[in-house]
């Protein structure tokens, strides 16, 4: 088999492919087996049709198509492997010259991966946060364990912001009730931020046994979108008091016995978590800082693909959500166009950050290992609240096992470029993440583990 290269673009290549017939020989072996199979031929049984006599009734035609059916996409393959250009779309494959017992060529026209050379990225130079714990920080974890352990105690008075009230809702639109748009016993935080426009500001002030009505746009269901009237019937008013800083909140709340043990405790997870941050900021910004020196251009297929695939999963969101659009929207304080411009632009920067991500896999010869992939499966798998061989089924079911081996070694790629940067914090002291791996169970912190190590 000969390939020629034609470069049509810095991102897309003609490859003209002559192959030997000799080299079809298994493909047209297998097409006389299948054509066998599917005609019916008197005094023979399926499957039993010779060569010779599937010519004579139905032509060599047939059977060509069928080999070609099988061989090119093959071939395809092979030619890609030899010629070392890295598609990144289907090709457009057209079969140019049929010589029937000497050869046939074809050509395939297909978006690739550009050309283009990673810069050296030893000592880029990075500035990560503080791991400094400041009273603050302790401050902040501790309210956080406090608004955990609350209660709510019933008040005679009107509702005001971080009230919860408990509460009936119906809607009207002209008068008439719209029975899927009402609820009983409801129980809301007041200033919460409702997508239900209008609900914080109708609440405040009103006590239990109260009504009131304010009109608004109806979120979800059949009438999304429409004006109605929205009545509100308070039943109850409880405020949210938080329990005392002391040892007996410390019990309550841990497994130590004093505030100042439970203090010291979180000031360490704090600590730590902000050890980890560092690690993770490192590794993005020396990725950010490689990438503002490289510039590439980004082939039109894999943008469109990209762009495409994300407004495939936004709407899937939206319809998920229950929601109108324009309620979903305000949910994420974004409007839809904001969140298409960012698809423009987040897609073009991930395709850019993969294409630089797999060059420094391939140089690094970096791979995956099977515990790696074990480890990876278990961890999505925590986060996504299922079962590990549920998910590994799910994935290879899917074919989705190369996605996830991609995945694990673009955050190795990424690894690679944060070990190699200069990296200090923003009171200008050197960060040291080989010492911080070492800390934090002498381990290499995964952007994964960093996740799951500041949620604990």
């Amino acid at each position: 088999m000969k390939t020629a290269v034609e470069e049509l673009s810095p991102t897309r290549v003609k490859l003209t492919v002559e192959v030997p017939f000799d080299e079809l020989r298994p493909s047209l072996d297998a097409a006389y087996k299948k054509v066998a199979q599917q005609v019916r031929v008197p005094g023979f049984r399926p499957g039993k049709v010779p060569a010779r006599i599937i010519e004579q009734r139905f032509g060599r035609a047939v059977v060509l198509e069928e080999t070609l059916n099988d061989a090119v996409p093959k071939l395809y393959s092979q030619a890609v492997d030899e010629v070392d250009v890295f598609p990144v779309s289907q090709p457009d494959i057209e079969v140019t010259k049929i010589e029937d017992g000497d050869q046939i060529e074809f050509t395939a026209e297909v978006d690739i991966r550009p050309n283009f050379d990673v810069p050296d990225y030893a000592g880029l130079e990075v500035t990560v946060d503080s791991a400094e714990v400041s009273d603050a920080d302790i401050d902040t974890q501790l309210d956080a364990l406090r608004q955990r352990f609350a209660t709510l105690t019933g008040v005679e008075r009107a509702a005001t912001k971080t009230d919860y009230v408990v509460m009936d809702l119906r809607a009207e639109i002209d008068g008439n009730n719209i029975e899927e748009q009402q609820a009983n016993e409801v129980s809301y935080e007041v200033g919460a931020g409702s997508v239900l426009q209008g609900l914080d500001d109708a609440l405040e002030g009103m006590s239990a046994g109260d009504e009131k009505s304010f009109k608004t746009e109806l979120v979800g269901g059949e009438n999304a979108g429409e004006e109605a009237d929205v009545i509100i019937t308070v039943k109850s008013v409880k405020e949210k008091v938080l329990p005392e800083l002391d040892d007996e909140f410390a019990q309550l709340a841990s497994e130590f016995d004093t505030l100042d043990e439970l203090k010291d405790s979180i000031r360490e997870q704090a600590r730590r978590n902000k050890l980890v941050d560092q690690v993770v900021q490192a590794r993005e910004k020396a990725l950010e800082a490689l990438l503002g020196q490289i510039d590439i251009p980004i082939p039109d297929s894999a943008l469109k693909a990209e762009v495409d695939a994300r407004k495939h999963n936004n709407e899937h969101q939206i319809a998920e959500s229950g929601l109108s659009k324009d309620a979903f929207y305000r949910l994420y304080q974004t409007t839809e166009e904001e969140r298409l411009a960012e698809f423009d632009t987040n897609s073009a920067k991930a395709i850019k950050t993969g294409f630089v991500l797999d060059k420094i896999v391939k140089a690094e010869e970096l791979g995956v290992s099977e515990q790696e992939l074990t480890n990876f499966v278990v961890r999505r798998a925590m986060q996504m609240g299922v079962q590990p061989n549920q998910l590994a089924q799910h994935l290879a079911d899917n074919d989705q096992l190369t996605l996830a081996m991609v995945e694990i070694v673009r955050d190795k790629a990424k690894t690679v470029i944060g070990d190699a940067a200069k990296v200090v914090d923003t009171e200008g002291n050197e960060v040291d993440l080989k010492a911080i791996y070492t800390e934090i169970n002498g381990e290499e912190v995964t952007e994964e583990a960093a996740e799951a190590d500041s949620e604990e």
